[in-house]
């Protein structure tokens, strides 16, 4: 099924991915992951585009973002990956393709789908099998979020801020909803709208989305509709 364009609204949560050309490494040694990181800052900060969370897989990348306006995304993400790119074929002489394509994203309903998001992003080398527990790898907003580590990527969002009234309150809470198990349902329906460019949350939310942006914001129905029986007029 075809993907929708990309349309964005200022201040609307969103879950990104981007992977490597047919899911090869983009990351090849430390120094790449922290070159990644410190231009996506510059290129977030310029551009007005907020980070709550994000994970450098070693073929792809999760982040969960707020876009100050239409443009934030798209040009942190094209500022970002030139960048990127020049440093990895100047570095290993390599040249051609380095996407799979374009980025995806999904508009989240905050609500609902927040800090699900935030956890699933963060617990991805822990699914991946890379470490045991998420503080123990160190490309992910996890120590941020649930330690109190310093991060230059990282805007508390508002959902965030609203776990307690402290630092260590918001941080501890958050670490207790990291060791709850996610809802496989949820995960299947994240990665369906992320990949798809829908938005997820309740029909509401999506309806409010989908009238805010004149078009419509998740898949068509499956099947054909149903043929209209010969000789019998619409009303």
């Amino acid at each position: 099924m075809a993907r929708l364009g990309r349309i964005f609204l200022p201040e609307q949560p969103l879950h990104v991915i981007q992977r490597g050309n047919d899911r090869r490494p983009i990351f090849f040694a430390p120094d790449d992951y922290a070159r990644y990181r410190e231009w996506l800052h510059l290129a977030s900060v310029v551009n007005g585009c907020a980070i709550h969370a994000y994970v450098l897989m070693p073929n792809h990348v999760h982040l969960l973002v707020t876009p100050r306006d239409e443009d934030s995304l798209p040009k942190t993400m094209q500022s970002l990956g030139r960048r990127y790119v020049r440093h990895v074929n100047w570095s290993y002489g390599r040249s051609g393709t380095m996407w799979e394509g374009r980025y995806r994203a999904a508009m989240l309903d905050t609500e609902m789908f927040f800090l699900p998001c935030s956890r699933y992003i963060e617990m991805n080398p822990v699914r991946a099998n890379i470490v045991k527990h998420a503080r123990d790898y160190q490309w992910s907003s996890f120590r941020a979020n649930a330690c109190g580590e310093h991060d230059m990527l990282i805007t508390p969002h508002a959902k965030y801020r609203g776990l307690g009234e402290t630092d260590q309150t918001r941080q501890q809470i958050y670490h207790e909803l990291c060791d709850v198990k996610l809802d496989e349902e949820f995960i299947t329906a994240l990665r369906a709208a992320t990949n798809g460019g829908w938005a997820l949350g309740r029909e509401e939310f999506k309806q409010d989305i989908a009238q805010a942006l004149g078009r419509r914001v998740g898949p068509l129905p499956k099947g054909r509709p149903p043929r209209q029986p010969q000789g019998q007029q619409v009303a």
